[in-house]
């Protein structure tokens, strides 16, 4: 009886087992990583119901919208941003903490992804001596690369360099940027190649950045219809070298010789547009997603960045830019609807970093905001070395909101470098614009686990970073009373959208919060692969069919 129990039991449990449901549908020939340079979450809802149907709607009808994502580090730019995004952790393990920052080695300021070891491919420039040698970890790029023992192709494109490189890593088989100017050129490094690809020569020949230059910016819909935005004329906006007011119409054609030339693409819409031919002539020269194997592309829109560094959130040129870019969008995805297969990719869509209001506007509403005057900033921080320690030679470099400290000169005087360090935190919050501040040994010895200070010791790289770290009142800025940026972790520029979209993704939208660093590990399992090795984030399992 008890050996019949048994094997009824046995026959139960396979037949069980040969009756589960296969884990997750075949996977996408192409995976598209689209990050939007600068947007803000509420540029999805704000401007919903003048969206049309193809572009952000589809994806947020028919994919998973997580409408509390955040990111979960200071400082919010541009390198940072991508790179978090495709490496599943934050400037404390991947190592790029800024886009420019002070390197206390070479003693001296670094660009994140500069590199004299290679030449510029593409054109006559420096502007390709570029690789992500400064990239510590893997990226998700990297991993499917591993995985399929470097089948597949990983491209990254964008305007920018930095926002074309870190994406796809270390063993990206290549990565395009803008060369405007005078140069009107795609290129890349030769840490990815020595010759342009036909298709790329070819795009370039074409030349449909003067076509989209020999014209005028004039809003899409009648001016009068932008609601959302302030008006046009106002003086909280930057205006186009040779222009009397900030204002539509702007002629492009005519202000281009006294705003760089090709350059001028990058701060208007079609800079986007131009973007998203780029990238269809890459999937058509490259035939991704027609292999046996994943490819994937990184793809980065920076003009919207430009666009809202110049004219602030809440111009009416920022309502026009998305607009635009919603029929960018709705095109690229008809695209890849009939170049890869409707059932064919996946893609994921979210921000770099969000933005804040221009101050000097919040300041107009009597809601709280400041400009740094950092020439004064220095002069406080030189008195307070000279009261406490009576030198002024003990910093090294003030940036990026971190004190950098001469060791050396410290340790000659007979002090030490913590003791500076801490006499420094305890008076710098008696500056009018400084909110908080902590040394390293304090993110070294104390674990913060919510909150700003979480999201500053998240930036923080023990190898890296200075000594002394601070973070300034909200709506803070050290920049013109004009246009706007980013860079602090308050949620005007952590909050931003995050949209997964096709093969293997539920319909639906949470409320709960995820961090930007959760995309990675979402995409490797989703992939079936190892998350990139310094990953941190976690599978967001609602996402996934």
């Amino acid at each position: 009886m008890k050996l019949k129990i048994l094997f009824s039991l046995l026959s139960l449990f396979f037949f069980l087992g040969s009756c589960r449901p296969e884990k997750k549908s075949k996977k996408p020939k192409l995976v598209i990583g689209i990050v939007i340079d600068q947007m803000r979450y509420d540029y999805l809802t704000k401007y919903a119901n003048r969206y049309g149907e193809n572009g952000f709607n589809r994806i947020l009808k028919n994919g998973f919208s997580l409408e509390n994502a955040h990111l979960n580090y200071i400082p919010t730019y541009t390198a940072v941003g991508h790179t978090s995004i495709y490496a599943g952790t934050t400037p404390s393990e991947h190592g790029i903490i800024s886009n420019n920052w002070y390197d206390k080695f070479l003693k001296k300021s670094i660009y994140c992804v500069d590199d004299a070891a290679y030449k510029t491919v593409g054109n006559d420039s420096k502007k390709g001596q570029k690789s992500p040698k400064r990239l510590y970890t893997t990226t998700i790029t990297d991993q499917l690369h591993l995985a399929q023992n470097m089948h597949g192709k990983t491209i990254g494109i964008s305007m920018k360099d930095r926002a074309a490189i870190l994406p796809v890593g270390h063993t990206a088989n290549a990565a395009y940027w803008y060369d405007g100017g005078n140069k009107n050129t795609w290129i890349t490094s030769t840490f990815y190649m020595n010759k342009l690809p036909k298709w790329v020569t070819n795009f370039n020949s074409d030349n449909k950045a003067d076509e989209y230059l020999n014209t005028s910016w004039e809003t899409l819909y009648d001016i009068k219809s932008y609601t959302n935005s302030r008006n046009d004329d106002n003086i909280f906006e930057e205006k186009l070298a040779g222009q009397k007011t900030p204002t539509f119409p702007k002629n492009l054609k005519k202000l281009r010789k006294k705003n760089g030339n090709f350059n001028l693409l990058k701060t208007v819409p079609a800079g986007n547009t131009f973007t998203v031919d780029f990238a269809k002539a890459a999937i058509i020269g490259e035939n991704l997603g027609k292999s046996e194997y994943t490819d994937f592309l990184a793809l980065s829109f920076s003009s919207t960045d430009y666009i809202g560094h110049k004219y602030g959130v809440a111009a009416v040129e920022i309502e026009d830019t998305y607009l635009r870019l919603d029929k960018d969008l709705a095109d690229f995805f008809d695209f890849l609807d009939q170049q890869v297969g409707k059932n064919a990719y996946t893609l994921f869509l979210t921000a770099d970093h969000a933005a804040v209001h221009v101050p000097s506007y919040l300041q107009s509403l009597k809601i709280p905001a400041h400009y740094l005057k950092t020439k004064k900033f220095k002069k406080f921080l030189l008195k307070v070395t000279k009261k406490y320690f009576n030198s002024i030679e003990l910093i090294e470099n003030v940036s990026n909101y971190q004190i950098f400290l001469d060791k050396d000169k410290i340790e000659s005087l007979g002090f030490e470098v913590n003791t500076v360090a801490q006499k420094l935190a305890d008076e710098v919050v008696s500056f009018d614009e400084i909110y908080k501040a902590v040394t390293a040994r304090t993110l070294q010895t104390t674990h913060f686990s919510t909150g700003i200070l979480n999201a500053l010791q998240n930036g923080y790289n023990q190898k890296l970073s200075g000594e002394v770290l601070m973070i300034p009142n909200p709506a803070t800025l050290m920049r013109g009373k004009k246009g706007t940026s980013h860079g602090s972790g308050y949620s005007y520029d952590t909050h931003i959208p995050l949209i997964f979209y096709g093969n293997g993704i539920q319909k639906g939208a949470s409320t709960k919060k995820y961090n930007i660093t959760d995309i990675a590990p979402t995409i490797a399992n989703l992939l079936d692969i190892e998350a990139p090795n310094g990953t941190n984030g976690v599978v967001i399992d609602e996402v996934l069919k």
